[in-house]
């Protein structure tokens, strides 16, 4: 498998983003929050992740997975509800799966979503199809793989690209999903009708990470 090289910086890029589009869209996912669950999702992301954005300068930069495990920590510390626990799991499995890597390539891309994925599950109690912000993380995930497996996946900014476009039409998909997890679930037929809130920002966070890739690089 050919697979594109990325940087330290490349990670810190893609984390950063993270954490400004979380704090950028507090309003947009905590109205999206609101149709169905108890509105609070925007707000609790946007405050640890503000946190994350206040500590960036002092982050352990040792190694890749020791950067993530720093972000995980202050996430699980600072983001309130039941996002905390799931996006704390989320970078600290990913931290886990590049352990031993002091530089990072397109599988280990791969590698770091799918563990995350699988934290999430676990934590969350959730799979595939019980609209949950694994709607959109896994098929994007699986797409990178393909891409990633065809032999000429191209430059780190077209993987980004095929990740943003999968995760927007898997996020839409979620709308006429029934929520079988998280507080949405409670109001049964009532989440019919509107998408995800995790799984558009995740769409939202792999739109910003590929607009952004060409001017970070």
């Amino acid at each position: 498998m050919s697979s594109p090289s990325t940087t330290a910086g490349d990670l810190e890029f893609v984390v950063r983003t993270i954490a400004q589009t979380a704090v950028d869209n507090e309003r947009e996912f905590g109205e999206l929050d609101a149709v169905a669950g108890d509105g609070d999702f925007g707000y609790s992301l946007a405050r640890g992740f503000e946190i994350v954005l206040a500590d960036w300068d002092t982050l352990d930069r040792s190694s890749p997975a020791e950067f993530l495990k720093k972000v995980a920590l202050v996430i699980s510390k600072r983001v309130g509800g039941t996002s905390g626990p799931l996006w704390g799991t989320a970078f600290l499995r990913a931290s886990g799966a590049v352990k031993d890597r002091a530089e990072l390539d397109g599988s280990d891309a791969v590698a770091m979503l799918r563990a995350a994925a699988e934290g999430i599950k676990v934590r969350g109690k959730s799979d595939l199809g019980d609209k949950t912000m694994l709607d959109a993380l896994i098929p994007m995930t699986e797409a990178l793989e393909q891409h990633l497996g065809t032999g000429d996946p191209g430059a780190p900014a077209e993987l980004a690209a095929v990740a943003a476009s999968t995760a927007r039409t898997a996020a839409d998909a979620t709308t006429p999903m029934r929520a079988m997890r998280g507080r949405q679930s409670y109001t049964g037929e009532r989440s019919i009708g509107s998408p995800d809130p995790g799984a558009v920002a995740v769409a939202v966070i792999a739109e910003r990470v590929a607009a952004g890739w060409p001017d970070h690089r």
